[in-house]
């Protein structure tokens, strides 16, 4: 069955086009509370968002399907993702849902869904929701006197905060340390400054002024440069940049040098090494982690196993080797012995106990490894398949030979956006920016 709905994170789009209307998320809501509706008991969902406008609309019509099959709905409000799946476990919650398209403008918005294990469900669990939201949904409405109940959980927060203050060794505090931390206007806004806030630091926010239309909007990971600007403004000893739903990160040393995911990778694979913490003998990583990665964890006698882009991927891939630490470039990083899904705050804390434990600034501690030169652009399409054309395909195979062995090229389509990912990496930075913006010109020619 062709996927309609669901792509490689949930369900996500355009609001109040094709692909997310109220009714596409109430009928998700119906045929998901269906399929996790499994004895007699009375069955729970917890649901999060984060500040989007249109999460209100999105949450009324998940509520309404949800409770018209049964299903009891405890509304958290704006909450990053890793929380909703932390909660979804910590309430004994039969399905988790949170509204999201991470880091993506506010016009679009998105549906995941976690199992009561706390993780995103299988590609054969969506086929099913995706098979019952076009078959026969009124077979599974209930009974009137058996109509699910709907309520907010004002401790939400609190129980995330608590959580994460908890993954933060012990007898280490935050006193004396400037943070930045930017929010990016999204679902972390109230929770993780209160969580480096208690830990004894003092804080800079950004990103912490939502207004339904502003996620992501010129700040967050996804556009870390006013994060810089005001780690070298303040003098800050570091910077944390959550994006929209607060499961990826990246970082700024106290120069105002961005910490990637790599090197995010790099350094928790180095402590957790040394305190025999880590599992699998190295981590998992994606096809566009970088060559310098690999190259720093054979130095120290880890392995860096590649899995497709995707923190699905990352996650699936970690689990068939017995990793417990995995992540993304774009700064995706799951620590599975902590949480089922990538956790940007988490991941922070993680960092900051090695540069309050080493004693070390960010500029030293955090930048173990030089990158390859890597160069990335996206280009986008409005229909057809530009990769599947013979020029493209040509103009490809001629950028790879000219790279030759010391470097490699990857041309992916985004699992998210309607975008054409463009990578490529070698020891040469201007042949590197070439062979990049020729491939993105022959798929320009032909996507326009």
């Amino acid at each position: 069955m062709t996927r309609k709905y669901f792509g490689t994170d949930g369900i996500r789009g355009r609001v109040n086009t094709a692909k997310l209307t109220p009714e596409v998320a109430m009928k998700a809501g119906m045929a998901a509370g269906r399929i996790f509706t499994r004895g007699e008991y009375r069955h729970r969902v917890v649901i999060g968002k984060d500040t989007r406008l249109s999460g209100y609309m999105i949450e009324n019509a998940l509520v309404a399907g949800f409770t018209s099959v049964g299903m009891d709905v405890f509304q958290f409000g704006p909450l990053p993702t890793p929380a909703v799946a932390f909660l979804t476990r910590s309430l004994r919650a039969d399905i988790g849902v949170m509204i999201t398209a991470s880091h993506n403008p506010y016009e679009d918005n998105g549906i995941k869904f976690f199992g009561p294990d706390g993780q995103k469900l299988s590609d054969e669990i969506e086929l099913e929701i995706e098979h019952l939201m076009a078959n026969g949904l009124e077979q599974g409405l209930v009974l009137s006197a058996n109509i699910g109940r709907a309520k907010r959980i004002d401790d939400s927060q609190a129980r995330y905060i608590e959580f994460a203050k908890r993954t933060f060794p012990r007898n280490l505090r935050l006193d004396g340390m400037r943070i930045v931390i930017d929010c990016a206007n999204g679902a972390a806004y109230k929770v993780a400054p209160a969580v480096l806030w208690e830990l004894g630091a003092d804080i800079v926010t950004l990103g912490v002024t939502p207004d339904g239309t502003n996620i992501n909007q010129d700040c967050g990971s996804t556009e870390p440069q006013a994060l810089c600007a005001k780690v070298r403004e303040t003098r800050a000893d570091f910077g944390i940049a959550l994006d929209g739903d607060a499961d990826r990160v990246l970082m700024a040393d106290e120069k105002g040098n961005i910490i990637d995911g790599d090197q995010i990778l790099a350094l928790i694979a180095k402590s957790w090494s040394k305190k025999d913490k880590l599992k699998g003998g190295g981590v998992v990583g994606t096809v566009m982690s970088n060559a310098g990665l690999d190259h720093y964890l054979q130095s120290i006698d880890l392995n860096l196993a590649r899995a497709k882009v995707g923190d699905r991927y990352v996650l699936e891939k970690m689990q068939k080797g017995g990793f417990n630490v995995g992540g993304e470039q774009s700064g995706h990083i799951i620590l599975s012995d902590i949480s089922t899904t990538g956790d940007g705050l988490v991941a922070a804390l993680q960092v900051l106990a090695v540069l309050k434990g080493e004693d070390k600034p960010a500029s030293e501690a955090a930048h173990l490894f030089n990158p390859l030169p890597q160069v990335l652009e996206n280009v986008r399409f409005k229909h057809g398949a530009p990769l599947e054309n013979d020029k493209v395909k040509s103009c490809i195979a001629s950028c790879n030979a000219r790279l030759g062995a010391s470097g490699r090229i990857l041309v992916r389509k985004s699992g998210t956006e309607p975008l054409i990912r463009v990578m490529a990496e070698g020891e040469d930075e201007k042949v590197v920016r070439a062979v990049v913006r020729q491939i993105a010109s022959a798929i320009e020619e032909v996507a326009a």
